[in-house]
């Protein structure tokens, strides 16, 4: 039973392949190379390899017969995408291009998309780096001290709720280049996530932690910093994964704030054209993109709070 699961994914994509080169695409469709089937055919190289390589390891065979249904679907589904789009064009052609020009342009304006991507790497790594440094250090100085508390707290109900993008035209005057205020605006959306669940995290530590650290005659910053905020950290953690995900979406918005290159204006450059191909297939880019960097911090959460690990999965 498991091995006729784990041949699934091969039966789904040995259709989609028969589907790609048996029927022939429709006029109304531009002719191109049929980068879907060499995508395909990659999928089904890899896929045979690791299907090999399960009846010698053990760990690998359990996470491909739990992924098996998945990817037999998920193949299913592009399978289906093709023969709507591609082969019968149901759908309108200039909004659903046919599979073979998305992966098309990935290929073809691949030096274009690799410099979008390194110059969205940079934006997004200093907007993301300044939200979180202030965002954890707000949320330690509300959680430990009532005077900060007092006065910051409010401004934080009041200011945080307001999406980042809506600062555009304040930020637009305010910072001299495009990228300062781009960074500044991922920072803003960081920021807020960050702040609330590190202050969150901190107050709900218990009070015996502190009564023992005191009275084994540990002094206020041994408090603050060995007991504190370890124990924050899952909370710490939390508003990090939240920040990072409105990070992506103002980052495509603040792009458009006089960006040379990045994957959001690649985006909205294409839209304006009409490029819906090269729309869908920045799209893509951004979700592999987003995976990656959130698969990464959830590794070093998992290092970081190894007692927690598993608790969360991504």
């Amino acid at each position: 039973m498991n091995v006729i699961k784990k041949i699934l994914p091969v039966l789904s994509i040995l259709l989609a392949i028969a589907v790609q080169i048996g029927l022939k695409n429709s006029n109304l469709h531009p002719q191109t190379k049929p980068y879907f089937t060499y995508v395909l055919l990659g999928i089904l190289i890899i896929y045979s390899i690791l299907f090999i390589l399960t009846f010698f390891h053990k760990g690998l065979d359990e996470k491909i017969s739990y992924k098996a249904y998945f990817i037999a679907g998920a193949v299913l589904f592009f399978n289906i995408l093709n023969l709507v789009t591609a082969k019968l064009a149901i759908l309108p052609v200039l909004y659903f291009p046919a599979l073979d020009r998305v992966f098309g342009v990935m290929v073809e304006q691949r030096e274009v998309l690799v410099k979008c991507v390194l110059y969205s790497t940079r934006l997004l790594g200093y907007g993301v780096l300044f939200g979180a440094l202030v965002g954890i250090a707000t949320g330690i100085c509300i959680g430990f001290s009532k005077t900060f508390s007092y006065w910051v707290s409010p401004v934080i109900r009041v200011l945080g709720p307001i999406p980042s993008t809506a600062w555009i035209p304040l930020v637009l005057i305010s910072f001299p280049t495009a990228v300062s205020a781009s960074a500044f605006l991922i920072g803003l959306s960081v920021w807020f996530p960050t702040t609330i669940m590190t202050s969150s995290g901190i107050s709900n530590v218990q009070n015996s932690y502190f009564e023992v650290a005191s009275t084994l005659g540990a002094r206020r910053f041994y408090q603050v910093f060995k007991v504190g905020i370890p124990a924050a950290m899952p909370n710490m953690f939390l508003g990090l994964f939240n920040g990072i995900c409105s990070s992506f979406v103002t980052l495509v918005t603040a792009e458009m704030i006089g960006a040379k290159y990045g994957i959001g204006w690649y985006i909205n450059w294409q839209k304006e054209m009409l490029s819906y191909a090269n729309v869908y297939a920045g799209l893509i880019i951004i979700a592999l993109f987003f995976s990656v960097i959130v698969t990464l911090l959830f590794r070093v959460r998992d290092k970081v709070l190894i007692w927690q690990k598993g608790v969360i999965k991504w």
